[in-house]
């Protein structure tokens, strides 16, 4: 239900620092409850989320090929970005854009020299009563016969699951915090199929964090998720969602548009320089634009910049009045990022998102043209049938061909290396990537290359969640009144580099900005994580023996 609009009053201008997923939620959720809302965005509104035009690439009266970041993915267990969904008009939907949102079928998973093995969504019926001995017995048997794996290393990683699963959160944060996955599933020792696909694939591939790094807390909640999830439990629907069309048509531009009728202001080529701090409270922030320098003025700030540009901010006298801001230098980021190739012919890859387990670089694509209802014959220059969007999880491990780190690959040899290194996982199982099927390509524009030094930079980096990082990142309010935090590296409870996080954090800093402002307008909806209730006694024990220095229930020897 939306908030009645209290109507703009006097002293309740918001100046929201960035135009990404976090800074629209934002604007959206105070415009709804009446405050005077400017967006100030250097690039383009959506942020990482937006697609991209290809330039050049339209003809005939067509719109430019549509190229992205990396390819969207709306898992059920999102419910704050649906939510904001259902909220955004859109011509012949009950549900606003949340009707755009499809299910895709199967999900496959390619192996190099290896058998293939594709999954099919679940359904309620097939959920059982997650008592410990169902729980083991019916996750290794899945794991078992759907990655065909040996019986005892599937039943290993269900205790891990289970382990988790009925942990306390005293024991989250304090012990399963602090450690890497990697060593919570005993990866060292177990066959190259386990770490190649539980440690490995379940975290580079799967949710973008890396497994020596990334905390079990992290890892293991959003494995929580995706247990519930099939079971059609605690959910906004399928497990595996894509958009029916390019980002900004199916989402950025109506979410634009629904905010401009709220009265929102944008503010595009404004790079935000640095904020001024005058009597305990943000003054101003100085922006630069195509008019120079000046100084922005407003009631309350959200700072709603990726944390790698938010932390330039936070000056001496930022920091005087917040100082836990300056862990924030402590927070790790990485590259993952997107190529698009555009196919004369169909491909029939997959129903839905192919892995490729064992690419150097953790590739994951989506075959897009099946799900659009526009199709890509209509864009460019008509002979398009196809787009394969890639994400390129890993910068850092040599490739196959040049023998280079994509960060050290030319634009030109990313393509090449990333074609190779999926044509290796499809020809053995009787497919090819014809090179005489392929169209164009198109790199994220985020990445630049600098030939002389024979590297990439990346203007659109994605924060990494590692172990013990919970502690580096802030909250959405602090000790300045008037200056809150929306983005995915605010603590939330999704505690991942996610759409979700961001749309959840701007929801937590509006919340407390209302506080502030002694707003009697509803706040924002907040939804909870998934947790089986059924395990809830057993985690009150855990809470216990956690108490008293005691291990897991079913906590034993890796």
């Amino acid at each position: 239900m939306r908030p009645a609009s209290a109507g703009a009053q006097p002293g309740r201008r918001v100046a929201v620092l960035g135009g990404g997923v976090a800074g629209l939620t934002a604007a959206h959720e105070l415009a709804e409850r009446g405050f005077q809302v400017t967006v100030y965005e250097r690039r383009a509104i959506g942020g990482k989320a937006r697609s991209i035009p290809v330039p050049g690439t339209g003809s005939g009266g067509r719109p430019d090929l549509p190229g992205e970041h990396g390819f969207r993915f709306f898992p059920g267990f999102y419910q704050h970005i649906p939510d904001t969904m259902r909220r955004i008009p859109f011509a012949g939907n009950p549900d606003g854009v949340w009707n755009n949102l499809l299910a895709v079928p199967e999900a496959r998973f390619a192996r190099r020299d290896g058998d293939d093995f594709r999954t099919l969504p679940l359904g309620p019926r097939a959920r059982t009563e997650p008592t410990p001995e169902a729980f083991l017995e019916t996750v290794g048997a899945a794991i078992s016969t759907s990655l065909k794996l040996p019986a005892p290393e599937a039943l290993w990683f269900a205790n891990r699951l289970l382990v988790f699963n009925t942990s306390s959160d005293a024991r989250r944060l304090g012990q399963w915090e602090g450690m890497a996955w990697h060593d919570f599933v005993g990866a060292h020792r177990r066959s190259h199929e386990f770490r190649a696909l539980l440690s490995r694939a379940l975290t580079s591939i799967m949710v973008a964090a890396k497994e020596d790094v990334a905390s079990v807390r992290t890892i293991g909640t959003m494995g929580e998720q995706f247990l519930g999830n099939p079971f059609e439990v605690g959910n906004d629907g399928a497990l595996d969602r894509v958009l029916n069309g390019p980002t900004n048509a199916a989402w950025i531009d109506p979410w634009t548009e629904r905010l401009r009728a709220l009265g929102v202001e944008f503010a595009l080529g404004a790079e935000v320089r640095g904020l001024e701090v005058r009597d305990r409270r943000i003054a101003g922030a100085r922006i630069v634009d195509a008019a120079g320098a000046r100084t922005v003025e407003a009631d309350y700030f959200v700072v709603a910049l990726p944390a790698e540009i938010a932390r330039t901010l936070w000056s001496p006298a930022v920091l005087e009045l917040q100082p836990e801001l300056a862990s924030m230098d402590r927070l790790f980021v990485d590259w993952m990022t997107g190529i698009q190739f555009y196919l004369r012919t169909p491909s029939d890859i997959s129903r839905g998102h192919t892995a490729y387990i064992d690419a150097p670089w953790s590739l994951t694509s989506i075959s897009q043209n099946q799900h659009w209802s526009r199709k890509l014959p209509q864009y460019g220059d008509g002979t398009v049938r196809d787009c394969l969007s890639v994400d390129i999880s890993d910068w850092n491990t040599p490739g196959v061909l040049y023998g280079k780190t994509a960060k050290e690959c030319s634009p030109d040899e990313i393509a090449r290396e990333v074609w190779a290194q999926m044509r290796q996982h499809l020809d053995d199982n009787g497919e090819s990537l014809r090179d005489a099927d392929l169209h164009s390509w198109f790199l994220d524009p985020g990445i630049t290359w600098n030939a002389a030094q024979g590297r990439n930079t990346n203007a659109d980096p994605l924060l990494i969640n590692t172990a013990g990082s919970w502690e580096y990142r802030p909250e959405s309010h602090g000790a300045i009144e008037n200056l809150f935090l929306a983005g995915d590296y605010v603590r939330t409870n999704v505690d991942l580099a996610t759409m979700e996080g961001a749309n959840e954090s701007a929801r937590t800093a509006v919340n407390a900005l209302l506080d502030v402002a002694g707003s009697n307008a509803a706040r924002c909806r907040m939804f909870e994580m998934y947790r089986a209730v059924e395990l809830e006694p057993l985690r009150q024990i855990d809470a216990d023996r956690y108490a008293t220095g005691q291990p897991n229930l079913f906590d034993r020897a890796v």
